[in-house]
């Protein structure tokens, strides 16, 4: 498994050494220990031009998720599971908005972002798909958050 974990902004501490720990047991987890991941920290300017690019929503957002295992070319490398992109920027405002800790905030934009990237649905789907999906958000998080 290759985890890649860039820093693209400026404003807000990012400790790659615990989001690494946890990113790679959130892997275990589900079953992707031997997948390819890329998580890259930007500031708002940055995740609102790709949110426009990519999904035509001229706005910042929390978490973006590109999927390298999709559409016409996704079976050419198995092993790459994808891209999560988080606004650093946008995690903090949420954070303090409903006062949780910074850290706490990032571990679930990014388990967010990875059930995304492995088949899981909360837009444009049914109720008892956005259900699934934040149930084994919930359930994610409360393992890795005790762990560390």
């Amino acid at each position: 498994m290759t985890l890649r974990i860039a820093d693209r902004q400026k404003s807000i501490r990012i400790d790659k050494r615990k989001i690494r720990r946890q990113t790679n047991r959130l892997l275990q987890l589900i079953g992707c220990a031997d997948k390819e991941l890329s998580l890259t920290f930007v500031d708002d300017p940055a995740i609102q031009t790709i949110n426009r690019e990519y999904l035509g929503k001229d706005r910042p957002t929390n978490v973006i998720s590109f999927s390298l295992q999709e559409g016409e070319y996704g079976n050419i490398n198995p092993n790459m599971l994808g891209d999560v992109v988080i606004s650093a920027e946008t995690a903090l405002r949420d954070a303090q908005a409903g006062r949780y800790r910074m850290d706490e905030e990032i571990l679930f934009l990014i388990i967010h972002g990875v059930l995304h990237l492995t088949g899981y649905n909360h837009e444009n789907t049914t109720q008892a798909n956005a259900l699934k999906m934040r149930r084994k958000e919930k359930e994610l998080f409360r393992l890795l958050a005790e762990a560390c």
